[in-house]
């Protein structure tokens, strides 16, 4: 049955699968080998610890809008993966999860690593972060459930689903080593959409002056479509901090990240009088994607667009609500004013000439709270200018990855990748192929988390992205905190030659809580750490690496060297530990107990 299991995912062409082995999934190993020996494409990647095995499954799924494939054996090799599936839960990532277990007749008898109904029930653990969990308990349900959590993992709102399946289960002969289902066809992405929804919200946009986009991570696939109707209304847009990514910063219509780490300028936007309209688009509206549920957005001016029905329910107090497939319901309405001739309305031509002039004095640094610390050449380095310089320094075809903490707060608010996705050069029809079978990436150039938000998720998710897309450096922003935590993953790296170039914020704390601390007024403890050297660990590791305390340091690196050096590149950079990181969100949150 484990063979029959890889057909699939040759089917579904995915090409890496992530884990640690194990006694009770020793027999899924063995067929991915006998795949190998038949010339089949699947690989695995070898992970140092279960939660970095799900992390790296995480970033393949982005990169590549694949299904993210992680496995592990039973038992603590099922609960090490715990954290990270409920990560993906919360970011609304595709993800099949494959534990074993000990034969199903020694369910009950204190067999190792029994993790049934009758042990540690993993089973029961999952089944509150995943969108479908269950035992094969026979061979024969094995290719139907497989298929019905594939469905659940595509369709919205997406995520993490678990097998988890007895060592005998798979170990049993299949009737038939092919799939007997065109999973192509099965996963084939929903486009359908209510048009008389979209002409209700046509013509509120019809009568709108002025409107603000707030463009989430769910528009991955549909920010082309966003951004030509944002031009033909002339509408200034924003984006919640995993959204970023998928923009240009120096986009004349761009005024910030609003949410956690975000900027003055995207509340101003909103909170502009003039507005009429606020478009929520693929956004889950959480926390830290509406700044701690600011009143500026959560109001009757909202319309929330997006294809969960779970990420609609937290807006009640919407106008409006279009629940749909964005790339369809954006392509419509972009169809529906070249139509009827709206995007040449005097009104609206005179919006967009205003909005024009106003993005002629716009600068990108207009946005920074800090921009003499963004210029700074203070020794050691302030985190500030070091996100300049990683914006400035790498190729165009990099992708950044910020963690939990500070590292987040300081990529969302200070990096400025160059010259990115400025908008759609289509005239606007729904006419761009997509691959069947797989959701489009909604990775953009900067990728992080929100709602679960574990520390060391993007050491892992790096390496996914990396295996996703060997052609691309991929940058990991990281904590101390947390490369101590996870950073056993950067031998992954090292065994499989690729290109991550591991940025390490050295301040030897915690330093989200070590500024928490002092700006709530809080007690002062836990957060202190002996100082690291993390480029000699680097080196332990196989890996190179690099002390940065300066700007001067970084740039005397040798880019093009790193970012065509076959394994992993470790920057140790000791930044400015007072500076205090754009967390005033959150802090408000903690403080108010909303």
């Amino acid at each position: 049955m484990a063979d029959l299991l890889v057909a699939y995912l040759e089917q579904l062409q995915i090409d890496f699968v992530f884990g640690v082995p194990g006694g009770a999934i020793e027999p899924l190993y063995d067929a991915i080998a006998r795949n190998q020996r038949r010339g089949g494409n699947l690989t695995h990647i070898l992970a140092r610890h279960e939660a970095g095995a799900a992390f790296m499954a995480d970033g393949y799924a982005r990169e590549t809008g694949k299904i993210g494939v992680c496995i592990s054996t039973s038992g603590p090799g099922a609960t090490n993966m715990l954290t990270a599936v409920a990560t993906a839960y919360g970011n609304n990532v595709p993800m099949l999860v494959i534990t074993g277990q000990p034969a199903l007749p020694s369910f009950g008898k204190h067999t190792l690593q029994e993790s049934a109904c009758t042990g540690i029930d993993v089973l029961g653990m999952f089944r509150h972060c995943t969108r479908y969990n269950s035992l094969v308990s026979h061979p024969q349900q094995l290719e139907w459930k497989l298929i019905t959590a594939l469905q659940h993992a595509t369709r919205a709102p997406v995520g993490p689903v678990h097998l988890s399946v007895p060592v005998d289960v798979f170990r049993a002969p299949s009737t038939h080593r092919k799939p007997n289902y065109d999973m192509t066809a099965l996963l084939r992405p929903a486009s359908l959409i209510d048009s008389g929804a979209i002409e209700t919200l046509r013509g509120m946009l019809a009568n709108a002056r002025n409107v603000v986009i707030l463009a989430g991570g769910g528009c991955g696939d549909s920010i082309h479509s966003i951004l030509q109707f944002a031009q033909l209304k002339g509408a200034t847009f924003v984006t919640t901090p995993d959204g970023k990514g998928l923009v240009s910063p120096q986009h004349p219509l761009y005024r910030g990240v609003f949410g956690f780490g975000g900027h003055n300028s995207a509340e101003a936007a909103l909170n502009d009088p003039s507005v009429d309209l606020i478009l929520a688009v693929g956004t889950s509206m959480g926390e830290w994607n509406t700044g701690g549920w600011n009143s500026s957005l959560l109001n009757d001016r909202l319309v929330h667009i997006d294809e969960s029905e779970e990420h609609l329910a937290r807006t009640p107090m919407a106008r409006y609500h279009l629940r749909g497939s964005l790339r369809a319901i954006f392509d419509r309405l972009v169809e529906r004013m070249h139509e009827l001739g709206q995007h040449t309305d005097p009104v609206v031509e005179r919006r967009r000439a205003g909005v024009k002039a106003a993005a002629m004095k716009w600068k990108p640094a207009d946005m920074l709270d800090a921009p003499e610390a963004f210029t700074s050449d203070a020794v050691p380095i302030k985190p500030q200018r070091l996100m300049k310089e990683l914006g400035e320094m790498f190729p165009r075809s990099t992708r950044f990855l910020a963690d939990t903490g500070n590292s987040m707060a300081w990529a969302t608010h200070y990096l400025q990748a160059r010259d990115r996705r400025m908008g759609e050069r289509r005239f606007g029809g729904g006419d761009r192929p997509r691959d069947l079978g797989k959701r489009q990436s909604t990775g953009g150039w900067l990728r992080l988390i929100t709602h679960f938000a574990p520390m060391g998720w993007a050491i892992g998710a790096a390496i996914g992205t990396a295996a996703g897309n060997p052609d691309a450096p991929v940058v990991c922003i990281t904590g101390d905190g947390a490369m101590l935590m996870s950073g056993q993953e950067l031998s992954v790296a090292v065994a499989e030659q690729q290109c991550v170039i591991f940025v390490v914020l050295n301040d030897a704390a915690l330093g989200m809580i070590k500024h928490g601390q002092r700006l709530a007024g809080a007690e002062r403890i836990g957060y202190d750490m002996p100082r690291t050297d993390f480029a000699a660990i680097s080196r332990a590791q196989g890996g190179r690496g690099y002390t940065i305390r300066s700007a001067a340091d970084l740039q005397a690196l040798d880019i093009k060297s790193i970012c065509n050096y076959p394994g992993p590149t470790l920057l140790d950079v000791y930044i400015d530990p007072e500076e205090v990181p754009p967390m005033s969100s959150r802090m408000r949150v903690l403080m108010d107990g909303v």
